[in-house]
């Protein structure tokens, strides 16, 4: 925790009124025996120092400030803003030894401590911040998770986890600890004193959804799958309304062939508002799989494509377009593909399976209008030139497709599949042209790239 309240400042500049003329003293040339008024003097240099830090002039500022010091070295606030100027200078042994300076002076004073531990902290010496921050935890509980954070990076983990147990004891559960302690059980291989842990909290909150929630997913993650649905029932029970739970109960019913309550959950699921939607479009991938398997469903996915249409991306459309395709419906993946566009214009592999998807259909028209546009998004792609060149000779337009084919060969690297179908199209156009010639030419060389495809 880092806080730069420095009211030492604030208090200086409310009862000192300000002078009109430090601009023009020239320290180097002050004659001793006029110094006069000390304090004026050392108001005249201090502010001159805060001016120039202001300014960023952090070494014309430390300058000014070793003239307060050399005035009068009893003011720990001199040495404190010496030092912060130094630790802005990267000159940390400077730095460390003026507020140093300062913490001996005033060894409770709680920003001489944290500007010391930034000066420990830019350089990663964890030992000496450590032995800082065990004296900022005194004046602010919130430093203690700066601490429990440097004993992970010294791999002292029994004393991490001592503070993030005086914690949770003293400020209840949090998030940004959690992954502190998992940080430690995954550097450590603990898994169980993790487990025993959530356990404990599981008895000691039954009525915390998120602490069943974490002992699921460990339970889970360390194949303790009983367990975990145990845990997942038990959480239901307690709390019938829960939606999260389902995000596991959804997987267990699936692994047990429980397909009624599988849907159940996964509705529940894509229609939560607790739950986002990255997590709504796996369990829908997960679903696409399971009714690969069970087509009986396929009314039920989709359904739960139309519940989750909101999504941005159009992810739930093509994870439904790709189980069409795979089934070889191509009408009705097409249909998809074309909502997942919708929601997603710039996406290359929608537009590229569609555009096939076009040619397969005989769609050709389509195909060409739609390829001619791909090439303005993606002018160096070779699969766009070859479906426009295709689709171009499947409309009679051999000239356009030679002109189309032509280009895209240029940007053919290392596939020589590819090149020979555009040879095989090339062949095609002139054939439509009447050039004997120029059509055998091309069907031979694509022959020849087939046949060294196949040695």
């Amino acid at each position: 925790m880092k806080q730069k309240i420095y009211f030492i400042l604030l208090f200086f500049g409310m009862i000192i009124p300000p002078k009109t003329t430090y601009a023009q003293i020239d320290y180097n040339k002050i004659n001793q025996d006029d110094l006069g008024d000390f304090e004026d003097l050392q108001q005249d240099y201090f502010f001159e120092a805060l001016k120039q830090k202001g300014i960023e002039n952090f070494d014309r500022a430390a300058e000014a400030l070793l003239k307060c010091i050399d005035l009068d070295k009893s003011k720990s606030v001199y040495h404190f803003e010496l030092g912060k100027n130094y630790n802005r200078l990267k000159n940390f042994g400077a730095a460390e030894k003026a507020l140093k300076q300062a913490v001996k002076m005033e060894s409770d004073n709680e920003w001489y401590l944290d500007e010391l531990y930034d000066v420990y902290a830019q350089q990663d010496d964890y030992d000496k911040a450590i032995k800082v921050l065990k004296q900022l935890v005194e004046h602010h509980p919130d430093y203690k998770e700066d601490l429990a954070t440097l004993y992970v990076k010294t791999k002292d983990y029994k004393n991490a986890l001592k503070v993030l147990d005086e914690m949770d004891d003293e400020l209840g559960l949090s998030m940004t600890r959690d992954i502190i302690r998992n940080q430690i059980y995954a550097a450590t291989g603990k898994k169980k004193e993790q487990i025993e842990n959530l356990e404990e909290r599981v008895e000691e909150h039954p009525d915390q959804e998120t602490n069943y929630l974490a002992l699921i997913y460990r339970y889970s993650e360390n194949n303790e799958k009983d367990k975990a649905f145990e845990t997942a029932k038990k959480l239901l029970e307690i709390k019938p309304n829960s939606q999260l739970v389902h995000l596991a109960l959804y997987k267990f019913y699936v692994e047990n062939n429980n397909a009624e309550e599988a849907i159940a959950s996964m509705k529940i699921v894509i229609q939560s508002a607790q739950i986002k939607p990255e997590a709504k479009i796996m369990v829908l991938t997960d679903f696409v799989k399971f009714v690969s398997a069970n087509p009986e469903y396929e009314h039920d996915l989709i359904e739960a494509t139309a519940l989750v249409t909101e999504d941005k991306n159009g992810t739930s459309s093509f994870e439904v377009a790709q189980y069409y395709l795979k089934k070889g419906d191509k009408e009705k993946a097409l249909s998809y593909y074309e909502k997942a566009l919708a929601k997603d214009s710039d996406n290359f592999g929608i537009t590229r399976n569609m555009l096939l998807l076009y040619i397969d259909l005989k769609a050709y028209q389509k195909a060409q209008s739609m390829s001619a546009a791909a090439l303005n998004k993606y002018p160096s792609q070779p699969i766009f030139y070859l479906i426009n060149g295709v689709a171009f000779n499947e409309l009679n337009k051999p000239q356009e497709a030679i002109d189309a084919l032509e280009i895209g060969l240029d940007y053919i690297i290392d596939d020589t599949k590819m090149q020979s179908d555009f040879y095989k199209q090339l062949s095609v156009s002139y054939t439509q042209l009447n050039n004997t010639n120029k059509a055998k030419s091309f069907i031979e060389k694509a022959q020849q790239l087939e046949s060294s495809i196949n040695e």
